[in-house]
């Protein structure tokens, strides 16, 4: 039998190329959060089931890779559900094992706690341009920092990490729960519709207004409710500051705490962001996860035409692990999207010394190959980058794909010296 040598659906092997920018993305990932005070942790890939499936991770928990029970405690006979086969899954996320892993922890660790992980995640997801089964996820989270200053630390943390990669003129779509389930209640929709309406206004971008209007009456919303509600996105669309006109519609609606929040949020961001990217008050982003309680944020690129990593706050979550809730809040770069665009637009790795390769003939040994791994060696310590390597006897054909791997300079080995 042959065995394949592809990889699995959904999962790919990464070329030297790629790994290069990879590696140089996480460098600069990690220098630039770790300048804002984030600290890196680790978590199993593994998590218990139970925990996965806590109805925290929306849509991810449908496409979990279970993992069988192990020795005696698997009994296939036996079984009757999918619980009596499998007790533990691969995380589809970070957030997840980060509360565990804070809840386990949280006499050990500072407070505030300002996490960095990065990891690969899991989900059996229909694999498409920038999206993978395996990917790798890049969140930073504060937890025990109930004001807005978590907000305002992670926005600037992850646009200052963009910038320092060499992106431009991206967007923060910015948002909050609290104002959807204000503007909801303002215009007569039940509570407990909020997550049906919720889900139909994430589709604005895809089907526009008059699509929105035509599902929620399609679904049986009142006409009367669904133009009021209508009528506020039309409003702001028109209006000078979207933000000051939602907020005087809304009136007792919204909660004062809310508004001077979400104020500070955007003028304290606004204030000291540079000209590389736009925040904008986004009214019909959700955000799908179900434990988001506040703001809630989205990276938009054009280049891409699709999130690029987003976030929120997720108050209630801890709680479910020790019964004491403790504010958190969190922000994922795409790392995955992040790499596809770098590569797509042919992105090279600057260079911090020079790259040299050093091409030895075959049949060169003992003191003389001595020499030159010496000379090798202290041309590294310098700082510069050496490949010692055999001599092919198409030489031009290596020197070529040298050429494409980065190397400016040859020098080349003999037994003999050319004449």
């Amino acid at each position: 039998m042959t065995l394949s040598k592809k990889p699995v659906t959904g999962m790919k092997d990464i070329l030297p190329e790629e790994m290069e920018i990879r590696d140089h993305v996480i460098r600069i990932i990690k220098e630039t959060y770790g300048k804002f005070g984030f600290t890196s942790i680790e978590t199993p890939c593994v998590e218990n089931l139970a925990n996965l499936n806590c109805k925290a991770g929306g849509e991810n928990e449908k496409l979990i890779f279970k993992i069988l029970k192990r020795g005696e405690k698997l009994r296939m006979a036996e079984a009757q559900t999918e619980d009596d086969l499998a007790d533990g899954g691969l995380r589809y996320d970070l957030t997840v094992p980060l509360v565990r892993y804070y809840s386990n922890h949280a006499s050990e660790l500072p407070s505030p706690f300002k996490a960095l992980q990065m990891g690969n995640v899991w989900r059996a997801d229909r694999p498409q341009r920038g999206r993978y089964r395996q990917f790798m996820q890049c969140d930073i989270d504060i937890l025990g920092e109930p004001s807005n200053l978590a907000e305002i630390e992670l926005i600037l943390a992850t646009t200052t990490t963009l910038g320092k990669i060499g992106f431009r003129d991206f967007q923060i779509r910015i948002n909050d729960r609290r104002i959807l389930k204000a503007m909801a209640a303002y215009c007569g929709f039940a509570e407990e519709d909020y997550d049906a309406v919720f889900i139909t206004l994430d589709k604005m971008d895809k089907i526009g207004i008059s699509g929105v209007e035509e599902e929620l009456t399609g679904a049986g919303y009142a006409k009367e409710t669904v133009d009021r509600y209508l009528a506020l996105f039309r409003d702001m669309e028109t209006s000078d500051d979207a933000v000051a006109y939602l907020f005087d519609k809304l009136g007792d609606s919204l909660p004062e705490e809310v508004r001077k929040g979400f104020r500070e949020i955007l003028e304290s961001v606004e204030s000291v962001k540079g000209d590389f990217f736009e925040l904008i008050f986004d009214p019909t982003l959700v955000r799908g996860m179900s434990y988001y309680t506040g703001t809630i944020f989205e990276i938009a690129m054009p280049q891409f035409g699709a999130s690029c990593g987003g976030g929120g706050r997720y108050d209630g979550m801890v709680g479910r692990f020790t019964g004491h809730d403790v504010p958190a809040c969190g922000f994922s770069i795409g790392f995955e999207r992040i790499i596809l665009l770098l590569m797509e637009s042919g992105f090279k790795v600057p260079s911090v010394g020079g790259r040299c390769a050093y091409l030895i003939e075959k049949g060169i040994d003992g003191a003389r190959l001595s020499e030159i791994m010496t000379e090798a060696q202290e041309r590294r310590e310098r700082g510069d980058q050496v490949l010692v390597a055999r001599m092919n006897k198409n030489k031009k054909f290596q020197k070529e794909q040298l050429t494409a791997q980065g190397y400016e300079e040859f020098k080349e080995f003999y037994r003999e010296p050319l004449k």
